[in-house]
């Protein structure tokens, strides 16, 4: 096992030369990147398939262009991001200058997901270098071609005193953990994050966590089915269903459901040439522990669509049950795998009540053209993010913020939301050591007289709305009407 308190201590030393606080560095060390994928495209690709039997269209969309896009975000607007905000003023602080102003936590910790090895790592650390932090990065080692290759990519690339891979499994991890950060960033599970958070609060180390859950789909009466279908089953089988925001089971109607299945079957030939077994486009599960995981699902309630296993491939088709109950096995935790449960529900109140009693999931869809009822579904539930008429591509949209609430995470990221996460945001005031006597109201002996002052100064009301907003302004009305009828009184 590496020597980790040496690497950290390595970095945090690169980290206190100020080298990575320059413009300079974040935008070359973003532009390495960016020439990283260009150049290592093709044996991402051969990593990926190899490790998730991810197609190589899968491979290019979802994680190199995807990692790219954020990429030419970020170069492009690294010198705006950087620029300290100025918050408005009152008048005890007219004459100072006041600024809010980013700064990088220090050595970041990056704890990166197997399902989306390349996405899930790289992202965050485009966050943490145009902040301006060092950083470890961990990639996953059940992703283990993508650990290896991420290794001699960075390697070559990047710039090895302030940023380092450390690859290794639960051993290492846990080592890892036991060093003290500036901050950590991790995606993965539950059980995992309780680990990471226990770990951080030893030093008070903020965190960033990227988790999961059962993100519910509602579909509602009069939809295009077909098209429903469509999206639906695009979100759940990219990556054999092994996405955090992957549609993990659907609520709707008994009526709806019949037809909805009808769809779906349709779209799955369609898909994958009515085989999906043999199919380059169909993904398989990352390793034998999860197969066996999601294998078990397959109890519940009745299989209508697929259901087909090889155990050597680590293949499951994409399944679709009905008329699944609350206490179903499959209903008890995060699927992450490419079988859909429909419940059957009388109607929406219902799935929201449904919601409701679970925890906040990472993503909810809602498939509906009546807005009052996707107005209720996000007026009277939580998520980390909704997609309405569609599924996950909220997630690719980077003027978005990215993250779960409560039991799916904490933080959010992408696009400018990463450069938010990975920063410090610090408060400043400059004021000059003249006219020290304006400031004499602050200072004892304390009379009504200053407080009077203070008040004056610092005293701030809320705005009044409807016709008592007026009334500041009724005096001037009133002298402006007085001049007009005294000008009429004298002219006409």
């Amino acid at each position: 096992m590496a020597d980790y308190s040496k690497i950290v201590g390595e970095i945090r030393q690169a980290f206190r030369t100020g080298k990575t606080k320059t413009y300079q560095w974040r935008r070359e060390q973003l532009l390495q990147l960016y020439k990283l994928l260009e150049e290592s495209s093709k044996e991402i690709e051969d990593a990926l398939y190899k490790d998730l039997h991810k197609h190589r269209i899968e491979a290019i969309v979802f994680e190199i262009a995807l990692v790219k896009n954020d990429l030419a975000n970020a170069i492009d607007n690294l010198s705006e991001w950087m620029k300290p905000e100025k918050p408005p003023k009152n008048l005890l602080v007219a004459m100072d200058t006041l600024m809010i102003q980013p700064e990088p936590f220090g050595v970041s910790l990056v704890i990166g997901a197997w399902n989306y090895p390349i996405q899930l790592t790289l992202l965050p650390l485009i966050g943490a270098i145009a902040a301006g932090n060092c950083c470890v990065i961990k990639p996953s080692e059940l992703a283990h071609n993508i650990a290896i290759l991420l290794e001699k990519l960075i390697n070559k690339y990047m710039d090895n005193e302030s940023i380092r891979v450390v690859n290794g499994g639960v051993q290492e991890t846990t080592a890892l953990l036991k060093e003290r950060f500036d901050q950590i960033f991790y995606t993965g599970n539950n059980v995992v994050a309780k680990i990471v958070m226990e770990a951080a609060a030893k030093h008070l180390t903020p965190v960033v966590l990227e988790l999961g859950g059962k993100s519910p789909v509602y579909v509602d009466k009069g939809v295009d089915m077909l098209t429903v279908a469509k999206r639906l089953m695009w979100g759940k089988t990219c990556n054999s269903g092994q996405t955090c925001i992957a549609p993990d089971y659907v609520m709707c109607t008994a009526e709806v459901q019949n037809e909805l299945i009808e769809k779906i079957r349709i779209v799955i030939d369609q898909f994958y040439d009515g085989n999906t077994a043999t199919s380059e486009c169909y993904g398989r599960i990352i390793n034998d522990r999860h197969f066996q995981r999601v294998k078990s699902m397959l109890k519940s309630g009745d299989i209508v669509i697929g259901g087909n296993i090889n155990e050597e491939e680590r293949y499951i088709s994409p399944t679709v049950i009905k008329d699944v109950k609350p206490i179903d096995t499959v209903m008890q935790s995060e699927v992450f795998g490419p079988v859909l449960p429909i419940m059957p529900v009388m109607n929406e109140d219902q799935a929201i009540d449904y919601i409701n009693d679970g925890e906040k999931p990472l993503a909810m869809y809602i498939f509906s053209n009546n807005n009052k009822i996707v107005d209720k579904f996000l007026q009277q539930t939580s998520s980390g993010g909704v997609t309405v008429n569609d599924t996950v591509i909220h997630a690719g949209v980077m003027t978005l913020p990215f993250g779960g609430v409560g039991h799916s995470g904490t933080g959010s990221y992408h696009g400018k939301y990463s450069f938010d996460a990975f920063s410090h945001k610090r408060s400043v005031l400059k004021r000059s050591l003249a006219m020290d006597f304006i400031n004499a109201v602050r200072y004892p002996p304390y009379t009504d007289r200053k407080l009077g002052v203070i008040n004056f100064l610092t005293g701030k009301k809320p705005k009044r709305t409807g016709i008592l907003s007026f009334l500041p302004f009724l005096p001037l009305v009133l002298f402006g009407a007085f001049l007009a009828f005294v000008y009429k009184v004298q002219y006409i």
